[in-house]
């Protein structure tokens, strides 16, 4: 089906890649307007882009990555400085999209896979726009999350090749597929509710919010079990690591480390960043998530068949 595709990919290898790249980088100014207006509970439609004064930003002062560095990070119409995270999380989402196509879109005919990578694309889509919206308001809306679970069941039913089922006889793959699925949305949901149980009943204290439980639902939904697990404890390790470098930062520079709301003291201010003040989990397991479905998957299914011979062997 994709023997043409696949003989242009083998030719021009360049041509998908850097469409992917474009792609990536338009849906990357998209997800800038979703961060903005989706926790404000404003259209993402209408009105169009528009500066902070109120005017319209024209068709030549937002073209992604490129405009703000053209403007020198300062709006054409009133000159007011804009943030520099706009071509940031344009660029990221471009590099991330570029990534899914040269990691999961084989050029092989036989074994070429451009859905995929697809997949790859929506849910780095919506991981890089929850990512921003927790660090930004320590939530994550439904859609990023239940909305994504399911997605993500439909997309591995269309494309079983997402958890790798390739069974010869019609649907077969696709409901091994499905199953695949919805196992590792139940399996990632289940372990990150006794994870936050068990911590809340140790710190007395709410340990994990339950967005950050639908997020590895979703996760789950397009990387299988092993993908959930991975992004439970993996995330774990990042938000090691950024605590760590962010408490070793501030002790370096002398200057202390505030944390955004909802961990706001009575005063409003926000509270210092140390042992026991909250912080986002939902950007660390969208990281761990987003580096199983790019890279480790290959080391877990690794571990797995290693695990399942070991227990076969003992029988």
């Amino acid at each position: 089906m994709f023997a043409e595709y696949a003989q242009i990919n083998a030719l021009h290898p360049w041509f998908f890649a850097t469409a992917a790249w474009l792609l990536g980088a338009v849906v990357g100014s998209f997800l800038n307007v979703c961060i903005y207006r989706i926790p404000a509970n404003k259209s993402i439609v209408l009105p169009g882009s528009h500066c902070a004064c109120g005017q319209p930003i024209a068709w030549y002062d937002n073209i992604p990555i490129l405009s703000w560095f053209l403007l020198r990070g300062k709006a054409r119409c009133c000159g007011r400085p804009y943030s520099f995270r706009y071509a940031f999380v344009e660029a990221l989402t471009a590099g991330l999209f570029l990534a899914c196509w040269l990691l999961k879109a084989d050029p092989d005919p036989h074994v070429f896979h451009p859905g995929v990578a697809i997949c790859g694309w929506v849910l780095t889509s919506a991981l890089v726009a929850a990512t921003f919206i927790d660090l930004d308001h320590f939530i994550i809306p439904d859609r990023f999350t239940i909305g994504l679970a399911f997605v993500g069941v439909a997309l591995s039913i269309w494309v079983p090749a997402l958890h790798g089922q390739s069974h010869g006889r019609m649907f077969v793959a696709n409901l091994l597929s499905g199953r695949d699925a919805v196992i590792g949305m139940l399996l990632g949901a289940g372990l990150v509710v006794w994870i936050a149980v068990i911590a809340e009943a140790l710190l007395k204290k709410e340990a994990m919010g339950f967005g950050d439980v639908k997020l590895v639902g979703a996760i789950g939904a397009f990387t299988g079990w092993q993908g959930a697990l991975f992004a439970v404890f993996g995330g774990a390790v990042v938000g090691t690591v950024w605590v760590g470098l962010a408490l070793l930062g501030q002790k370096i520079s002398g200057k202390k480390t505030a944390i955004a709301p909802p961990t706001e003291s009575a005063e409003g201010q926000p509270v210092e960043l140390g042992f026991g003040a909250q912080v986002p989990f939902g950007p660390m397991l969208a990281i761990a998530g987003l580096a199983h479905f790019l890279w480790f998957h290959v080391w877990t299914q690794g571990q797995v068949d290693q695990l399942v011979s070991a227990f076969a062997g003992t029988m």
